[in-house]
């Protein structure tokens, strides 16, 4: 660390005299070691009379899960109309900064399928407790377990399947990844967030590591050139309309920006732990979860039976809003009736196209 001072201290600037440098290194060190653990959310504290976990059902298909510690995690649903008990549900998982009406496009399309979805908002997000604060991920798994139980519950005949978008797949896969995987036959990936620590540049590593300790509860806008640069869709009236949702957050703390990273590199590394059938499905266009670490979370999960990949040549991140969104829906419809049979898109293989790829490193 006195080497780090040292330079910290000489970096002051030519005109600084030698005394006042010190005291800025000093000042430097203080602040280093005053850092504190970037925060995260912790459990609630359960209601006098809880009960144990429950679903409480509302209006035009509106409620909430609540779960082992008796928060309570909102929900939308989009069943099948006429009273037809549907063959599969699907717990969908919503990206950063969103909630749970990142599925109002797919949910509806599935339902005139027969498959039912139940999309929640995780901690930190919409109308879920603490908004803004980042959750560990050993929660959020435990909040997982807790709501495929109650999904199974209520459907006891059909197929439970968990689909995860961008962040939600990053959740996913750390919980089915782990020791204790949720109880449902099948995961579904939409662009999971894999971009983690060690697919960072030292640079992005270090400012984040140091905001997250120095500043961990300012929240911040993204900068005008990442709005204007970077697109996680060619559905251009979606992303406007995500941009005025009042459940969106478009202010992030830096804690929270470090919890993220944290879960995508627990993501990147656990994607072959996954023992239940898996459909992975990434866009050439993602601008979000680039290429490099895409490839890097593939070739450490390895060949893997149950691990199954598809590549979109017009795809980009929120794969479920895209304008060709209606041949997602119709694959996953297909996967789930047959995780053998051939995808109705054609769709590849996704790694062998980004090994292929000079700029997937």
């Amino acid at each position: 660390m006195s080497a780090k001072l040292a330079r910290a201290a000489k970096g002051l600037g030519p005109g600084v005299r030698r005394g006042e440098r010190a005291f800025g290194a000093a000042l430097f060190a203080l602040a280093v070691s005053a850092c504190a653990t970037p925060h995260l959310q912790g459990p609630e504290t359960p209601p006098i009379g809880f009960t144990g976990p429950r679903i409480e059902a509302g209006t035009l298909g509106r409620g909430a899960f609540v779960v082992q510690d008796g928060a309570r995690l909102p929900y939308l649903r989009w069943s099948p109309e006429n009273g037809q008990k549907p063959w599969a549900v699907i717990v969908a998982l919503h990206g950063f900064n969103d909630h749970y009406s990142s599925f109002r496009l797919a949910g509806p399309w599935w339902a005139t399928r027969g498959i039912e979805t139940w999309a929640y908002d995780q901690r930190g997000f919409g109308l879920s407790p603490h908004r803004g604060e980042f959750a560990p991920e050993t929660l959020t798994s435990a909040d997982l377990r807790t709501i495929v139980a109650l999904v199974r519950a209520e459907r006891p005949d059909a197929l439970i399947v968990v689909a995860g978008e961008s962040m939600g797949g990053s959740s996913t896969i750390a919980a089915f990844g782990g020791e204790a995987a949720p109880d449902a036959d099948r995961v579904i990936l939409l662009a999971p967030g894999v971009w983690g620590w060690s697919s960072q540049s030292p640079f992005n590593r270090a400012g984040l590591w140091a905001a997250a300790r120095l500043m961990g509860d300012r929240a911040v806008e993204p900068p005008a050139f990442a709005v204007r640069n970077i697109r996680a869709s060619d559905n251009t009236l979606e992303l406007i309309r995500n941009g005025r949702d009042p459940g969106s957050i478009i202010s992030t703390r830096f804690d929270a920006m470090n919890g993220l990273v944290d879960l995508m590199e627990a993501a990147s590394i656990r994607l072959g732990a996954i023992e239940k059938q898996t459909l992975l499905l990434y866009g050439a266009h993602d601008q979000i979860v680039r290429k490099g670490p895409m490839r890097l979370a593939l070739e450490r999960a390895g060949e893997r039976p149950n691990l199954r990949t598809a590549w979109y040549p017009n795809g980009w991140h929120i794969l479920n809003r895209d304008l060709q969104g209606e041949v997602i829906y119709r694959d996953i419809e297909a996967w789930l009736r047959d995780a053998a049979a051939p995808l109705p898109s054609g769709a590849a293989p996704v790694l062998p196209v980004l090994q292929a790829d000079p700029k997937a490193r």
